[in-house]
């Protein structure tokens, strides 16, 4: 069964490996099957996972919808976490410093969709809802007071238990001044064996808040997995084509084959390193690989078994970070 550990201050134990609901959108990661998806979650609940990410944006709602039909009993006995995203009103990722924040959280936004992931999830209250971008310079933006108090005001209405932020990808500078603020309890940001940024500023404030810190991206689309080579060919409308365009899937080819070459009796796969990578960080609450597939489910959660990489292949990790950003190209 996956271990657990606490949430910050938010007062949940959840599952060290969580469910990353972005491919239950159907809509950017093609070749989606339902059947399995909903298999996948029921798996999910079966290896203790007691984690669940997902957001409006995910297929507009349809991420939402399907968690909430298939673990509806689950989420209401108390017995899981589903956390959410209100999606920024120009629909842009990742938020921009110069953007005015009546564009991206008016107030009203952040309640309407708020409205909506409940009704989508089929509960009263979400137990985590998150920014799904930010960027620090909005805190210097008069019309922000007013989107703070809305999220004050849904929290003392009951509707939402919990704030947290989205981190921007490959950047976590950006969000440390508003994770300060004690109504934000969560970061959900990218860390891997490639990008380490987040073990700087972001985990000592972890530290010291405390502040319960969510990891996506864990395989890095993919890349980690070893799956992706010079002639992986993705389903058409897949995002992926364009992250991983030109020769970038030679490049991850490459990365993915030096990394292989570690691998020995105690780390066996690519997946398990990459996953064990984060957990190895006490600071990591949760991470969320995204799963579509029920083995999916039981190879990640295999991973809390294990439990943090020895020593000496940490240092060996050290090697092999690789600073990037696909997102903005």
């Amino acid at each position: 069964m996956v271990k657990t550990r606490p949430l910050g201050t938010a007062g949940y134990n959840v599952s060290e490996i969580g469910f990353g609901g972005w491919g239950l959108g159907r809509d950017q990661w093609r070749g989606f099957d339902e059947a399995q998806g909903r298999d996948a979650l029921r798996e999910a609940v079966d290896q203790g996972i007691t984690f669940f990410d997902t957001a409006l944006a995910y297929g507009n709602g349809h991420s939402e919808r399907l968690i909430g039909r298939v673990l509806r009993n689950e989420i209401h006995a108390g017995r899981i976490a589903v956390a959410t995203k209100v999606p920024p009103l120009n629909e842009q990722w990742p938020g921009a410093a110069r953007t005015p924040i009546k564009e991206v959280f008016p107030a009203q936004h952040i309640a309407a969709s708020t409205e909506k992931s409940l009704t989508n999830l089929g509960v009263d209250a979400l137990a985590l809802q998150q920014l799904h971008v930010w960027h620090d310079a909005w805190l210097n933006d008069p019309e922000w007071g007013a989107s703070y108090d809305r999220m004050v005001r849904l929290k003392e209405e009951g509707k939402v238990l919990h704030w947290g932020i989205s981190v921007g990808e490959h950047a976590p500078e950006t969000a440390l001044r508003v994770l300060a603020d004690p109504v934000l309890e969560t970061a959900q940001v990218i860390y891997n064996i490639y990008d380490r940024s987040a073990a700087g500023a972001l985990f000592e404030l972890a530290r010291t808040k405390p502040l319960g810190v969510i990891v996506r991206v864990p395989f890095d689309e993919g890349a980690l997995t070893g799956q992706v080579r010079s002639t992986t060919v993705f389903p058409p409308g897949d995002w992926r084509e364009e992250y991983f365009s030109g020769d970038r899937r030679a490049q991850a080819e490459r990365r993915a084959q030096a990394l292989a070459a570690l691998l020995d009796d105690q780390v066996q796969t690519l997946s398990e390193l990459a996953l064990r990578f984060c957990l190895s960080a006490p600071e990591v609450s949760t991470v969320i690989p995204g799963m579509r597939r029920a083995a999916h489910v039981r190879q990640n959660a295999a991973a809390s078994e294990k439990g943090p990489l020895p020593a000496y292949m940490l240092s060996r990790l050290d090697a092999h970070v690789w600073e990037k950003n696909w997102y903005r190209a």
